[in-house]
C-alpha cells in the first residue's frame, strides 16, 4: 500500500492532482514511459496530431514501437499490452452488495423489453466506434478487489469509523434532552424532537444524495467528503442554538447531510470483497453501525453532567472534524465505474481520442431524466410494498431499530428513576449493548466461515443460506424484551435488565445479518432500491419511537409495556422459519427476485 498512491487517491491528493495542473500524483498513464497501445490513437479527430501533443514523451507516439514494447513489457511495471483495454468476457466484471443498477433499470421500466431493447442497440452501435475503457488485465492493481489485504482491510476500518462518527450523532443528543428542556422551556417530549429530526433526515437524505455516488463522475469518496465536512460544520450553529426553533432544523439537516456512508457504506465494501468475504466485512461495518448509537448515552452522558447539553454537540464537531482530517487525506475511491470513468478522462487527454469512453458512460448517455427518478425515487417505495420478502424485513427490521431508540428512554426509566444512576452512569449501562454485539459478531464468524463460505466454494449457496442466524435472532429478541421488561423495578439488581439489552444486541445483530444480506441476495438486480426501501422504512420508525417511549413507560410500566413489543415479536418469530423453507417459492413468483 505505496503512501503516494493512498495521498494520491484520496479527497485531498485530488485536489492537489488538480491544483497542480495534474503534475503533481500522477497516474501511470501520465508519466513519461508509459507506453500505450495504438488502437487509443485511432480516431479521425482534426485535432488528434494536436491533443496527442502531450503523450509526445511517451514510447506510444510510435505505434509500432508501441506494440513490440507492449509484448516486452509486464502490464503491472507500467506498460499497457495491446488488448489491455479490450472487454474480457472471460473476466468478471466487479460485483457490489449494492448493485450498479443503471444498466437493469430499462428492464424494470420496460417489463416487456420492446424500449429496453431500442436503447441496447443504441449503446450497442456507441460501443462498436471506439474500445471500451476497461481493466488493463485480470491483475489491474487499480481495480478494488486486487488491492492488498492490508489496503482493504485499512478501507474497510475508515467506512467503519465514518459511519461510526455519523451515527453517533443521533443518541449523544440524548442525555441533553433535560438540560434543553430546562434552558429552552419546553417539555422534554418537544426536546426529544432532536434525536426525531435527526433520524428523519439520514432516512431522507439517502433518496437524494446516495445516488450521486453512483454516477461515475462523482464516485463514492467524494460524495462522503463532502457531506461529511458540511456536516462538521453544522454542528457549530447547532451548538449556539437559543431556542427550538433553531435547533430542529438544523439537526435534521445534520442528518440529511451525513446519510450517505449510512445507506452506502456496504456498497463500498461490496466493491473491494468478493461475495464469500462480503458476509465477514458487512458484519464488522453493522458492529460499528450498532455502536454509534449505543456508545452515544455513554459519551453524552458524561459530556451533559459535565458541561450541559452543548457539549454533545461539541464533542460530535470535535470527532467528526477529527474523523474528517483522516478520511479526506487517506480514504480512496472504491467505485469501479468512477475509477474506469477517471481513466478514461486521463486516456482521452492523452491520446486525443474523444470517443474512448466507459460502459457506465454509454449506459448513462441513454438513461432518460425519468428513468433516473423511477429508479432512485419511485422503485423503492413499489417494490417495499408489493414483494412480501421486502415487506416482513422491513417490518421485522423497523421494530428493531425503534426498539433500539425505545431503550435510550426505558434506560432513563430504570437506571435514573429506578436505581437513582447519574447521567453519566446511566451511559455507561449501555456498554451491556456494546458487549452483546461483540459476542454476537464473535459467534456469528465461525458460522460464516466454515459453514456460509464454503457454499460460495462449492457454487452451492442460495440465498435461504443467510437464514440461520435469524432462527437464534427470532428467540433472542422478544425474550430478551420480557427479561428487560420484567427486571427493571428498583427491587431488581441493576445488572440484570443490563444483561437483557446485551441479550437484545444478539438477537438484532443475528437478525439484521441475516435479513438484510438475504435481501440482497434475493434482489441483486435491484439491490440499491430494496435497501434504500428499508432503510427509509426503518429509520422513519427510530425516528417515531422516541415520541411516545417515554409515555409508554411511565402510563404502562417498564415490564407491559415491553411485554406488548415482546408479543409482538413472538408473532413474527416463525416468518425466518418459513422463509427458509418456503422462500424459494415465494422468489419465483415474483418478477424482480431472482
Amino acid at each position: 500500500m505505496p503512501i503516494p498512491d493512498i495521498l494520491r487517491d484520496s479527497f485531498v491528493g485530488q485536489v492537489i492532482y488538480y491544483a497542480s495542473g495534474r503534475r503533481l500524483l500522477q497516474y501511470p498513464e501520465e508519466r513519461p514511459g508509459f507506453v500505450l497501445p495504438p488502437h487509443y490513437f485511432e480516431h479521425n479527430s482534426e485535432n488528434a496530431a494536436e491533443n496527442a501533443s502531450e503523450a509526445a514523451p511517451r514510447k506510444a507516439r510510435d505505434p509500432a514501437a508501441s506494440h513490440r514494447s507492449s509484448r516486452s513489457e509486464s502490464s503491472l511495471s507500467g506498460t499497457l499490452r495491446e488488448d489491455a483495454l479490450k472487454p474480457d468476457p472471460e473476466r468478471k466484471r466487479p460485483s457490489a452488495l449494492m448493485e450498479r443498477e443503471s444498466s437493469q433499470a430499462r428492464e424494470v421500466l420496460h417489463p416487456h423489453g420492446r424500449d429496453a431493447d431500442k436503447v441496447e442497440k443504441a449503446e450497442q452501435q456507441e460501443i462498436q466506434r471506439s474500445p471500451i475503457v476497461d481493466w488493463y488485465g485480470p491483475d489491474d492493481p487499480e481495480y478494488p478487489g486486487n488491492w492488498s489485504f492490508f489496503k482493504r482491510s485499512f478501507v474497510t476500518f475508515q467506512i467503519g469509523w465514518l459511519t461510526f462518527a455519523i451515527y453517533i450523532g443521533s443518541a449523544l443528543y440524548a442525555p441533553g434532552i433535560q438540560d434543553i428542556s430546562q434552558k429552552f422551556g419546553i417539555s422534554p417530549v418537544a426536546a426529544s424532537l432532536g434525536i426525531t429530526m435527526f433520524v428523519l433526515g439520514y432516512a431522507t437524505g439517502p433518496m437524494i444524495l446516495s445516488p450521486l455516488s453512483e454516477i461515475p463522475q462523482f464516485g463514492r469518496a467524494p460524495v462522503y467528503m463532502v457531506t461529511m465536512l458540511i456536516f462538521v460544520l453544522l454542528q457549530i450553529p447547532t451548538a449556539l442554538a437559543k431556542n427550538l426553533g433553531a435547533l430542529l432544523p438544523l439537526r435534521f439537516l445534520a442528518g440529511f447531510i451525513g446519510s450517505p456512508p449510512l445507506a452506502t457504506g456496504g456498497a463500498s465494501l461490496a466493491d473491494m470483497w468478493a461475495p464469500a468475504d462480503r458476509v465477514v466485512v458487512i458484519g464488522v461495518w453493522s458492529l460499528a453501525a450498532m455502536c454509534g448509537p449505543v456508545l452515544g448515552p455513554t459519551i453524552g452522558g458524561f459530556a451533559t453532567q459535565a458541561e450541559g447539553w452543548t457539549w454533545t454537540i461539541w464533542i460530535l464537531l470535535w470527532l467528526s472534524g477529527a474523523s474528517w482530517v483522516f478520511l479526506a487525506c487517506s480514504m480512496p475511491e472504491t467505485s469501479a465505474q468512477a475509477i474506469l470513468y477517471r481513466r478514461a478522462v486521463r486516456l482521452r487527454r492523452v491520446t486525443g481520442n474523444p470517443n474512448l469512453k466507459t460502459q457506465a458512460e454509454i449506459e448513462a448517455a441513454n438513461m432518460t431524466m425519468g428513468e433516473v427518478a423511477m429508479m432512485t425515487l419511485v422503485r423503492p417505495f413499489l417494490l417495499g410494498f408489493r414483494e412480501p420478502i421486502v415487506t416482513f424485513w422491513n417490518l421485522y427490521l423497523g421494530m428493531i431499530y425503534g426498539i433500539l431508540y425505545c431503550f435510550i428512554a426505558s434506560f432513563d426509566v430504570v437506571f435514573i428513576e429506578h436505581h437513582h444512576f447519574n447521567l453519566a452512569q446511566n451511559g455507561l449501562a449501555f456498554l451491556g449493548i456494546v458487549v452483546g454485539g461483540i459476542l454476537a459478531f464473535f459467534g456469528f464468524l465461525p458460522w460464516a466461515l466454515y459453514s456460509l463460505k464454503p457454499k460460495f466454494a462449492n457454487n452451492t449457496f442460495v440465498p435461504e443460506d443467510r437464514l440461520p442466524p435469524a432462527f437464534f435472532g427470532a428467540f433472542f429478541f422478544p425474550a430478551s424484551l420480557f427479561w428487560f421488561g420484567w427486571t427493571s423495578a428498583a427491587s431488581v439488581p441493576w445488572i440484570l435488565p443490563i444483561m437483557a439489552s446485551a441479550l437484545w444486541a444478539i438477537g438484532a445483530f443475528y437478525l439484521f445479518q441475516a435479513g438484510m444480506n438475504y435481501l440482497a441476495d434475493c434482489y441483486p438486480r435491484y439491490v440499491a432500491s430494496i435497501l434504500a426501501s428499508n432503510d427509509l422504512f426503518r429509520s422513519f420508525v427510530g425516528a417515531a419511537f422516541p415520541l411516545f417511549s417515554t409515555a409508554f413507560f411511565h402510563n404502562l410500566g417498564v415490564g407491559p409495556a415491553l411485554s406488548i413489543i415482546g408479543g409482538i415479536a413472538i408473532l413474527m418469530l416463525p416468518v425466518p422459519f418459513l422463509l427458509y423453507k418456503y422462500g424459494h417459492i415465494i422468489r419465483s413468483w415474483s418478477k424482480f427476485a431472482d
